[in-house]
């Protein structure tokens, strides 16, 4: 019986992640993020959205465990957490999309890589 529980236990934490990366934005910070570490507004730039809404989708995603942050002075920087007991799965769908790389090369030609402050 107990088998069973963690089959349900599992199909359920597998359904909550798809649910969480069914979001584009989300899956695309995902990929970004394993890629890149990158700071909320330089994520900001990248999805030319507003920093409440990145920073619900960054909590989101750290809540889940699927993120880990480094403080680095005054900004804080946000990283794919590879100790995750989902990173399998993870790693699994992120490797399937396209690099997001470009979005940092379009932030560094203008001159936004670090615009915090």
């Amino acid at each position: 019986m107990a088998h069973t529980v963690n089959n349900e236990e599992s199909l359920d934490t597998v359904s909550q992640t798809l649910k969480l990366l069914g979001d584009k934005t989300r899956l695309t910070i995902m990929k970004l993020l394993d890629e890149q570490e990158c700071c909320v507004c330089e994520l900001v730039a990248i999805f030319n959205t507003s920093q409440p809404a990145v920073s619900q989708h960054l909590r989101k995603l750290k809540d889940a465990g699927f993120l880990q942050e480094k403080r680095r002075g005054q900004w804080i920087f946000y990283s794919v957490n590879r100790e995750n007991n989902q990173y399998e799965l993870l790693q699994s769908l992120i490797a399937r999309l396209p690099s997001q790389l470009y979005r940092i090369e379009e932030l560094e030609k203008k001159g936004l890589r670090i615009s915090c402050g």
